[in-house]
């Protein structure tokens, strides 16, 4: 497996957060091989611009997001603002030459799995279509075990090679609340999936060496 889709629930599930956390375990523990990263389609200022600046990446704008749209909205929505349309297979043509010439390509889906991407299709169309290798992030909140078994049915409805799930906190919580709302054996039952893990809250996504370590909490075996 040398390339790896993170997903999410929705747009404020944590995708950035175990994207970074990722490239920073790539970049510490594995330097003396290549890897990438990509924001397949970005609408507005946001996951390339930060990629930029906490990375070394050698590669062009262009080659980090293939597709770019000015206005934060889904893609056929701000596509359509400019006259233009999504075009995947500019998309298809930058990952396939990355992929060639990477050793690992870490891909950061938009928005969640339902999310549109054209007016057909969606992140987990693409996911399957495509045949990448995924990860779910599920936000640690009240409601996300409901939006993990939602999401593992559209995934498999969409045929997508979904290797785990990791949990994420998008804010502060106690080793109670993380029981509570997203307990890992629960959720693992209900999907068949595996929880790799879980995120705690980052509130500096510039820390490498944290973002490393949390990453490589992560249960490796069962991603592999």
């Amino acid at each position: 497996m040398n390339t790896l889709l993170i997903t999410g629930t929705d747009t404020e599930a944590g995708k950035t957060v175990l994207t970074t956390a990722l490239a920073a375990y790539w970049q510490k523990y594995y330097p003396q091989r290549s890897w990438g990263i990509m924001k397949p389609i970005q609408s507005g200022i946001g996951d390339r611009e930060l990629y930029q600046k906490l990375f070394s990446l050698d590669q062009s704008a262009e080659e980090i997001t293939p597709l770019y749209f000015a206005a934060p909205l889904a893609p056929p929505i701000a596509a359509a603002k400019e006259n233009r349309r999504v075009d995947l297979a500019v998309v298809w043509q930058a990952f396939s030459q990355l992929r060639s010439q990477r050793d690992f390509v870490l891909v950061e889906a938009l928005g969640g799995l339902g999310s549109p991407i054209t007016d057909e299709l969606t992140v987990a169309d693409l996911a399957g279509d495509w045949h990448l290798p995924t990860v779910l992030v599920v936000p640690v909140r009240l409601g996300a075990i409901a939006q993990a078994v939602a999401n593992v049915a559209l995934a498999r409805q969409s045929k997508v090679n979904l290797k785990g799930i990791v949990l994420n906190c998008v804010q502060p919580r106690t080793d109670e609340e993380i029981a509570d709302w997203t307990p890992a054996d629960l959720i693992q039952s209900l999907t068949h999936t595996p929880v790799l893990g879980c995120l705690p809250y980052l509130d500096n996504l510039e820390d490498l060496d944290k973002l490393a370590q949390v990453a490589s909490n992560l249960d490796w075996e069962r991603l592999s």
